[in-house]
């Protein structure tokens, strides 16, 4: 019986394609919704999964246990905040790191001074494309798991006596020296020289975007005051990252950190906050917020041009009813069931929607490889982006292809052989 069964399955599937094959113009127009629509699908999915992967790998660089102090950052913006209000907070400052520095639960602060962003830097002739100048103190190697290349990092003397020295990221140092020893070497960033001591090794770009991450140079934050501007006026803040002590769990550091800088700003018990305390954690709840909406937006997108294939497969069925009543009428003659014509035409509406399904799966991923070798934009190609493709056509072409099966299985055999 199961033999049967296959056979005569094996026999629709084949009258199917056969039908689909002497009729190619109607076909291709009847799958080109559903084929734009899996396009969409497998496309973006690529994308937007490339994305998320080398992002995510972006976030897991600022360690689980580090927390980073800021006068403002993402979480306060999805919490509602605008620019106008954050503005007005209190810049962050040396002396607070230096104090979080002395609580018991903190084992390294470090210092980020950001800006002299679109400066060069010079070696002779040569010269890179603007990157920014990053003060820090000498704990930034250890607090952001950073790996030294050639070279040393920045020591505390040289923190202490503001000395012109330089360790450069991959960006410049790719520009500037390829194959040949920087350390020792004198460069010039903007109008000042550079004593070059360290590399930085790669760093994770985020998004998988081929700019940005290795986009930089370090020097001492005091020499970054005296030639930036002094922080804490203008707007100039630093931020402050945290790294708590082996053994002693983030929350507590957190809370300890959150309390000595409600007591530094003055903050009454009735007053939020007027910073932010960054954790991995925050930073990955923040990104799944947006990937959620930005999934849920490429959905309903697709699923419109889903839907607009899936009533052209429902037009195009419906006429092909009508070409072959008297068809119908003979296969109904020759003793074919009701079952049976309804199951060719099914299978036919998911033979025609699969095979569009198909070929949007093979330009959706060919769209994506396209552009990932243009611009290097990051891609993944989950096995299962394909199978939700090809379940999207197949479906589609059942459910909008059942009232028209339903209506070729009910039709009079007499009348469908009557039919001129």
């Amino acid at each position: 019986m199961a033999g049967m069964r296959a056979g005569l399955f094996g026999e629709v599937v084949g009258m199917s394609i056969d039908t689909l094959r002497t009729n190619k113009m109607r076909s291709a127009l009847t799958v080109l919704g559903v084929v734009i629509g899996i396009t969409s699908i497998v496309g973006m999915t690529s994308l937007i999964r490339g994305f998320d992967e080398t992002l995510r790998d972006s976030i897991r660089e600022l360690g689980p246990n580090t927390i980073y102090v800021q006068k403002m950052g993402a979480l306060s913006f999805t919490a509602g905040k605008t620019f106008q209000e954050l503005i007005k907070r209190p810049n962050l400052v040396p002396t607070d790191a230096r104090a979080i520095a002395e609580l018991p639960s903190v084992a390294l602060t470090d210092v980020w001074l950001m800006g002299g962003g679109g400066s060069r830097v010079y070696y002779g002739n040569q010269r890179t494309k603007a990157i920014s100048v990053m003060g820090v103190t000498e704990n930034f190697a250890a607090v952001n798991f950073v790996k030294l290349e050639h070279g040393r990092f920045i020591v505390p003397s040289e923190v202490q006596n503001r000395r012109q020295v330089v360790v450069l990221g991959q960006t410049p140092y790719e520009s500037l020296f390829p194959g040949v020893d920087p350390i020792g070497k004198r460069v010039r960033v903007g109008p000042r020289e550079y004593t070059v001591i360290g590399v930085l090794g790669k760093r994770p770009n985020m998004g998988g975007l081929a700019q940005g991450a290795d986009d930089f140079v370090v020097i001492p934050f005091t020499t970054h005051e005296k030639f930036y501007g002094k922080v804490g006026i203008f707007n100039r803040s630093a931020m402050i990252p945290v790294v708590p002590r082996d053994g002693v769990p983030r929350d507590v550091a957190m809370r300890e950190v959150e309390e000595l800088m409600r007591i530094r700003h003055n903050l009454r018990l009735d007053e939020p906050n007027d910073f932010d305390l960054l954790t991995q954690d925050a930073m990955m709840k923040v990104w799944d917020q947006f990937s959620q909406a930005t999934f849920l937006a490429l959905v309903v997108i697709s699923s419109i041009a889903l839907m607009v294939g899936g009533i052209g497969v429902m037009a195009i069925m419906m006429i092909s009813v009508t070409e072959r009543t008297r068809e119908i009428g003979v296969r109904k003659a020759l003793g074919a069931r009701r079952r049976e014509i309804l199951w060719q035409f099914l299978i036919e509406a998911a033979v025609l929607t699969s095979f569009g399904g198909v070929l949007g799966i093979l330009f959706g991923s060919g769209i994506g490889l396209v552009i990932h070798w243009i611009s290097q934009f990051p891609i993944s190609l989950p096995w299962w982006s394909f199978a939700i493709g090809i379940g999207f056509s197949a479906g589609v072409g059942i459910f909008f292809g059942l009232f028209p099966a339903i209506k070729a299985s009910r039709l009079d055999p007499i009348e469908a052989l009557r039919y001129e």
